[in-house]
């Protein structure tokens, strides 16, 4: 009988916790990372590894997250407990994080079943919690500050590698953005994918927020920015939107958070900018094999209308 690609995760699982893995199951929701639901004949947990053969870091560096996952635990915020961070390479000859599972729903069912508004209300709500906590609560606490400046220039190297002709105005908004850099904020934890698709809720609460792969400190408002994507992506009618397309405008989440549009307006133009990076990178992986998601295909007038609405903002 031939070996499923679990089994070698299955025997170095059960070495680790001394007792029989009854299952494991790859995770269907999301588009990056090597994530499974294990269950234990006591215990239900969620298994994060690093690609195979990644150099650990950045968004490969899973016992990172866990350590951001399991400082904010502890402070009281909606993320899972983490039993386990290991640095050395124990299963499937890697590093790995074991998170206990939460009990709670994803945003597609939470929104046939609640009003938008209370779940973006909540969803602001823990986010100016997490913006609450001292830098050493986060887990990351001892990482410098990432300026704004530095902030472009990350999803401009992405944006580079996206295809070209969905890109052409690129270059123009990364200028505007340049030239109106608002005034700064007291550095925070910043999630850096802050939407509903990564969040589990019970009824319309956010029980956890999950995905922190691209997390750091630096300045609060681009999480909202994060938010305000998810408002403007309702637009571009038939394309996929796994962050949750609830219908809350931005100027509904600029009142929950108490925030200016005026002081909201290059952090969502920025947000444009780094989904359009995002989307078109993916966009490129897929299409060249290393990494395929149909999905990406159905974004490319969205990536096209992300830019042009973040030229038109500003």
């Amino acid at each position: 009988m031939p070996m499923n690609r679990e089994d070698p995760i299955r025997t170095d699982l059960e070495a680790v916790l001394g007792q029989r893995v009854t299952s494991i199951e790859p995770i269907p929701e999301g588009h990056s990372g090597f994530t499974y639901f294990v269950a234990t004949e006591t215990e239900k947990y969620v298994l994060r590894l690093p690609p195979p053969n990644a150099r650990i870091a950045g968004t490969a560096d899973v016992m990172r997250q866990g350590r951001i996952m399991a400082a904010l635990h502890d402070a009281g915020l909606p993320t899972p407990a983490v039993p386990i961070i290991c640095s050395d390479p124990i299963v499937d000859g890697r590093p790995f994080v074991l998170m206990e599972r939460v009990d709670g729903l994803r945003i597609e069912p939470t929104a046939e079943r609640e009003k938008p508004l209370d779940i973006a209300t909540a969803a602001i709500d823990v986010l100016k919690k997490l913006q609450a906590l001292p830098l050493d609560k986060t887990g990351i606490g001892d990482e410098d500050p990432i300026s704004l400046q530095v902030e472009m220039m990350r999803w401009a190297m992405l944006m580079q590698r996206a295809p070209e002709e969905l890109t052409t105005r690129a270059g123009e908004l990364g200028g505007l953005l340049a030239a109106q850099v608002p005034v700064v904020r007291g550095p925070t934890l910043v999630h850096g994918d802050y939407h509903y698709g990564n969040m589990l809720f019970r009824g319309h609460e956010v029980a956890a927020i999950l995905d922190w792969e691209i997390a750091e400190i630096g300045q609060p408002l681009l999480d909202l920015g994060c938010l305000c994507i998810v408002a403007i992506r309702r637009q571009y009618q038939g394309a996929p939107n796994p962050g949750g397309a609830i219908s809350v405008s931005v100027d509904q989440l600029f009142g929950v958070y108490g925030v200016e549009a005026d002081e909201m307006r290059w952090y969502a133009a920025m947000s444009l900018y780094k989904y359009a990076a995002i989307f078109g990178y993916n966009l490129m992986l897929h299409r060249r094999g290393r990494r395929p998601d149909p999905m990406y295909e159905g974004l490319t007038d969205t990536i096209v209308g992300m830019i042009d609405e973040g030229i038109a903002l500003l």
